[in-house]
């Protein structure tokens, strides 16, 4: 079914094209605008629906992810969401997802953000599709930062389960061999 040059799709999880999910009013209800890397979509739910369920494809709950992030990043509101570590899949809320007005973005896809005007900025993703958020510049910069400490947080801890299963199988010799890695890894003078 189209609708413009929008595809109307009924089911839809996130997945590593996704960049962002914005409200769209449709008649009397609240569906999601979807852009992708290379196409947008019309789905007749809302962006938090579609977070939520993303969340559990990836086999976790939105309130599990939720969380999960609170614990390991000490973040209380506007919360980023992991929807998927493995793929780099993170979202970040504009305003309290409890909002119907909340857009969510794909913390991986943006390529620059500037501000417009004391409410709005202007994030332009990594194919140089621009879109103009009615966000101010300050409260997008700390989502970013607040999502990009969750990532490395995620990215710490996924390192250091490596190396105890590393120590676990291999034993000492994987600790000296891991300390050879990062020597070999060091910038020359």
């Amino acid at each position: 079914m189209e609708t413009g040059h929008k595809s109307i799709i009924e089911e839809y999880e996130i997945n590593p094209l996704t960049m962002i999910l914005l409200p769209y009013q449709y008649g009397s209800k609240t569906f999601s605008r979807v852009y992708e890397y290379e196409d947008d979509y019309i789905v007749p739910s809302k962006p938090l629906d579609i977070i939520k369920r993303s969340c559990q494809y990836f086999g976790s709950s939105y309130e599990g992810r939720k969380e999960g992030a609170r614990n390991m990043a000490g973040i209380t509101h506007k919360i980023p969401i992991i929807i998927d570590p493995l793929n780099s899949i993170y979202f970040l809320p504009t305003i309290s997802p409890s909002k119907p007005a909340c857009i969510w973005i794909s913390h991986e896809h943006i390529l620059s953000h500037k501000k417009v005007d004391s409410q709005q900025t202007s994030v332009t993703f990594r194919n140089k599709r621009s879109i103009t958020l009615p966000v101010s510049f300050s409260s997008f910069e700390n989502q970013l930062l607040r999502t990009a400490h969750l990532r490395t947080r995620m990215i710490q801890r996924m390192k250091e389960s490596e190396r105890r299963a590393g120590y676990l199988f291999e034993g000492p010799k994987y600790l000296s061999r891991e300390k050879a890695d990062l020597v070999s890894e060091l910038p020359y003078e």
